[in-house]
């Protein structure tokens, strides 16, 4: 199953990888109202009940990886739910092929937009992806609409490679050969991988 990040902490500049837990979910599902961000993950709104199996299927389910997007400059320090700022998932969906891995990230905050966050958080993730999973090719599936996150892969080497006028759905992809892998560990190279369950240690409890 994938509980292989339960107790991972990736660290980066802008922005800090941590494992989805239950703590996470209010505040998820607080975004998940919001109909732009409905239309841009071309999900429904669930219940908050919903939104807890959900978290429940990502933690245990053996395709998927996600990690909560935390902003680097308010966590460790405030709480995780006031710095969250979106998720960031890699799906292995193609059974045939164990080594494609789907990418997805959402920066809810509106505020977080714009800043770079986005980017480093789906440069850290697929860095994880191929150090740790495996993966050699990375899809993303985007909203025909969604200019903003299609530009950004572009930046990070995906080649837009299908058009689903259905759905309104662009599929980009990247092969991760020796050269692009080289390149995003070097992206990647200033990113910290620490122990979950040692950060998020309540304040005061090792100043005994």
């Amino acid at each position: 199953a994938m509980k292989i990040n339960q107790d991972t902490v990736l660290r980066g500049k802008k922005v800090t990888l941590v494992p989805y837990t239950a703590a996470h979910v209010p505040r998820y599902h607080e975004w998940m109202q919001s109909e732009e961000l409905q239309r841009l993950t071309a999900s429904e709104p669930l219940s908050l009940e919903q939104e807890y199996e959900m978290q429940r299927s990502w933690r245990d389910d053996a395709d998927k990886c996600t990690f909560i997007v935390l902003e680097s400059g308010r966590w460790p320090g405030q709480a995780e739910e006031n710095s969250m700022v979106g998720d960031v998932n890699l799906f292995l969906t193609n059974a045939e092929d164990p080594t494609v891995g789907e990418i997805e990230i959402m920066i809810a905050e509106p505020s977080c937009r714009g800043r770079g966050f986005g980017k480093e958080a789906t440069l850290m993730m697929m860095a994880y992806g191929v150090r740790k999973l495996g993966i050699t090719k990375f899809e993303a599936k985007i909203g025909q609409e969604n200019v903003a996150s299609i530009c950004m892969f572009k930046k990070l080497h995906f080649k837009e490679v299908a058009v689903n006028s259905i759905f309104q759905e662009v599929t980009l992809r990247l092969d991760v050969s020796d050269q692009e892998r080289q390149w995003l560990l070097e992206q990647t190279n200033h990113v910290e991988e620490k122990s979950y369950a040692e950060l998020k240690q309540p304040a005061g409890v090792l100043d005994t």
